[in-house]
């Protein structure tokens, strides 16, 4: 028995001006004008992700500075960061698939043959996300960062203190702890980088009945939310969208002091090659041709590979499109 195709269009009216973006439109999927339709998608997704953490940080770190008791803390960090990657992938992962993290769009391009074009121009959306959401972060909590800054300078601890992982502009740009090696921090991000990279490629094995493509969202953000709880005291960046795009936005409120010195470097390129590592092991050891696909899987790929402005030619054997099902001679639509 076949599986009918149905399509949005079919069963929801949008306004002409939307349709006209749609499959007849001039916007195909290789064209100019989907690529830029096709670019804010992970502009949008870094957009929520990051946001929920920093602004989460904020009051955490200058409610501490401030002596202000009970409006943060490394928990509601965690969660902001596990709410904002959940709402991230929920609203864009049906355009961008979900594309939030350099490293991942990365990996892509290395093990899945994915488009090297489009993945750097979805890491330049990515960074760009990240650089919008700092800055409107810091617009939302001007007056906050205002006045703590006026506190620590009547103390004399502005010059210690702002450009620290404790400090206010840690908020929006990442700066490694106190008295730690570099090598320590790295370490650090190298382990909990791969360990998240094994648990990303865990969810996108279609083979993982354990997985089904709903679980994934919340598997992945939760998987941040213990990273950002274990380990975020010791140095953690995790995302070069969130790290460069926060050192940028820093530089553009602080300038150069802002620069963060050789753990900028660290902080913003770590997470790649411990991502990379970390498919490369999952691909050795733990993943399988052979294996079955479990039905839910099956399916969301079904509906990714049947989207219109491929014009169907990727549909699996067995399955039929829209014009299959409703053209029965009667004008009808049996759904």
């Amino acid at each position: 028995m076949s599986v009918p195709t149905v399509y949005l269009g079919d069963v929801r009216k949008r306004p002409g001006f939307f349709n006209a973006l749609g499959a007849h439109s001039p916007f195909k999927a290789s064209s100019l004008g989907y690529r830029i339709l096709d670019f804010p998608s992970p502009v949008f997704s870094t957009s929520y992700l990051f946001p929920a953490r920093v602004g989460a940080t904020t009051p955490f770190v200058l409610g501490t500075i401030a002596d202000i008791p009970g409006i943060g803390s490394l928990f509601t960090v965690g969660f902001g960061y596990t709410i904002g990657i959940l709402l991230a992938i929920t609203v864009c992962a049906a355009t961008s698939g979900g594309h939030f993290n350099p490293c991942v769009s990365v990996a892509h391009m290395v093990f899945n043959k994915f488009p090297v074009a489009k993945g750097i121009r979805y890491i330049i959306a990515q960074i760009l996300g990240g650089y919008i959401a700092c800055l409107l972060v810091y617009a939302q909590y001007h007056s906050m960062f205002h006045e703590v800054g006026l506190a620590l300078k009547a103390a004399g601890k502005y010059d210690a203190l702002w450009f620290t992982q404790t400090g206010p502009a840690g908020i929006i740009a990442l700066y490694p702890p106190a008295g730690t090696p570099l090598g320590t921090v790295f370490v650090n991000e190298f382990v909990v980088d791969f360990v998240l990279g094994l648990v990303i490629w865990t969810i996108l094995d279609p083979t993982n009945a354990l997985v089904p493509p709903a679980a994934g969202p919340w598997l992945v953000s939760f998987a941040y939310g213990a990273a950002i709880w274990g380990f975020a005291s010791a140095g953690l960046a995790a995302n070069t969208g969130r790290d460069l795009g926060g050192r940028l936005a820093a530089l553009t409120i602080w300038g150069k002091e802002a620069s963060g010195g050789s753990y900028a470097a660290l902080a913003a390129l770590t997470n790649i090659p411990a991502m990379l590592f970390a498919v490369f092991i999952y691909e050795l050891f733990l993943s399988d041709s052979d294996r079955a696909i479990p039905a839910a899987q099956l399916e969301f790929q079904r509906v990714h590979m049947l989207h219109k402005r491929t014009g169907g030619q990727h549909a699996p054997e067995g399955s039929s499109t829209t014009s299959d099902v409703y053209e029965d001679g009667s004008g009808s639509k049996n759904v």
